[in-house]
């Protein structure tokens, strides 16, 4: 699989994994609050911000009956209707340049998520580096069409979709020029538990798609990114606010600096550690070679005595003969005149 660039930042196999702080609506409606979740967001290591780009009007209608009120009791969205509470999490499209603007100055890739063809004008319109299609929308094939047409790289979610659904997506946007893909294997529960994350699909979905693989985690913690990274994922999409007790639509399941700093750098060090098949002693090792076990003469011993397991034995450090060779010394006779705490070595054998 090629490398994608995004920005300045590469996403491949040899790279450290991707991360992507989600602002959502968790700006509650504050310019000031969104400028300054980019500026903690930049300061927690994160690679990239993104956005949701939407009204109300683009994803629904203002009904309140049936299917567009939410009444699933464990829902963290209960008793509101969908128009609502999308008026309530949207970005508001006057902000998108200062946002942009925003993590430029801080060194921070900003992108976002669009659900229709205007969204995506407006975002090709700031220079968008790249393009999220989130879970809900990998079955709205015209806009994964208008979105492949720019040529930009896709990061896709793949949350509440069966296998069939994926490949009809991935086909859609292939089919329309998207060259650089990236699928995040995600479930679309808020929050969603380790039990139903099944990040083991991982492996499966690169070779299935031929193309990178991230997560988009709604767990609480880092645990399962961090089990992802080992597993191939090098992209990690977290939701991301200051601070839960301010509120925000998505607030419960968001991540706080300190925590998503923690992410950025278990995740580097998980990848880090997965390094490459290897067997033997490491450059870096051969200094606690002393710590392991070898064969030392513990007694004074003269010329011809014999050796025993009184006057050998096999301590630290590791500088004498290896331990294999205890039982076939025995019985031999040193060479020499030696000293308590000399190093069993070969040329001491008569």
């Amino acid at each position: 699989m090629q490398d994608i660039k995004i920005g300045n930042t590469i996403i491949g196999e040899s790279h450290k994994p991707f991360i992507i702080a989600e602002m959502s609506g968790n700006h509650n409606q504050s310019l000031d609050k969104a400028l300054s979740i980019i500026d903690a967001a930049a300061a927690t290591g994160a690679h990239a911000i993104k956005l949701q780009t939407y009204t109300a009007d683009s994803l629904t209608i203002d009904v309140s009956h049936n299917e567009f009120f939410i009444s699933d009791p464990t829902s963290l969205w209960k008793g509101r209707n969908l128009y609502e509470l999308y008026q309530e999490a949207h970005t508001p499209w006057n902000w998108h340049k200062a946002l942009f603007d925003r993590a430029k100055e801080k060194g921070i890739i900003c992108f976002s998520t669009p659900f229709d063809d205007a969204a995506v004008d407006l975002l090709e319109s700031l220079g968008a580096p790249a393009y999220k299609i989130a879970s809900f929308e990998n079955n709205h094939l015209p806009l994964l069409k208008r979105v492949a047409r720019t040529g930009k790289p896709v990061i896709m979610s793949t949350g509440i979709s069966t296998l069939a659904d994926i490949e009809i997506a991935v086909k859609t946007l292939k089919d329309n020029g998207c060259r650089d893909l990236v699928l995040l294997k995600c479930t679309s529960t808020y929050p969603a538990t380790p039990e139903n994350t099944n990040v083991v699909t991982i492996p499966h979905m690169a070779e299935m798609f031929n193309c990178h693989v991230g997560l988009s985690d709604h767990t609480l913690g880092i645990g399962v990114s961090v089990a992802s990274v080992a597993l191939g994922a090098r992209v990690i999409e977290k939701h991301f606010t200051i601070s839960r007790a301010e509120g925000g639509v998505d607030s419960a399941f968001s991540m706080e600096p300190q925590e998503f700093k923690m992410l950025v750098e278990e995740t580097e060090r998980a990848f880090l550690g997965l390094g490459k098949v290897t067997y033997g002693i490491l450059e870096d090792e051969k200094k606690s070679l002393t710590f392991k076990r070898s064969i030392y003469i513990v007694e004074d011993m003269k010329a011809g005595d014999t050796f025993s397991s009184h006057n050998i034995r096999i301590i630290r450090p590791g500088l004498g003969m290896a331990p294999r060779y205890f039982e076939t010394v025995l019985g031999k006779s040193v060479n020499k005149d030696v000293k308590k705490g000399t190093a069993l070595t070969f040329d001491l054998i008569g």
